[in-house]
């Protein structure tokens, strides 16, 4: 029989996921959401913010185009979006 702290441990977690940024995501979808992310791409050599591309490229898409680390780029913005809270 599952408890209400197990409901609750799941739905934060399922909440966390959520919020996660994943490499499959949208860079533009990303960037409408955590505007304070600007910074990261930035720092990163991705000045998408206002390229056509955007709107179609995922994160993993745009990272590799710009021979960036796809993995220490993600950690760094979900890092970030973490701090904020």
């Amino acid at each position: 029989m599952v408890n209400k702290k197990q409901i609750n441990t799941k739905k934060q977690k399922q909440e966390k996921e959520k919020q996660k940024i994943t490499k499959d995501m949208i860079f533009s979808e990303v960037i409408n959401r955590y505007p304070n992310l600007a910074d990261v791409f930035f720092k990163h050599g991705m000045t998408c913010v206002g390229c056509p591309f955007a709107a179609q490229e995922t994160i993993e898409q745009g990272a590799k185009a710009h021979g960036i680390d796809v993995k220490k780029l993600l950690d760094e913005l979900n890092k970030k979006i973490k701090k904020k809270k």
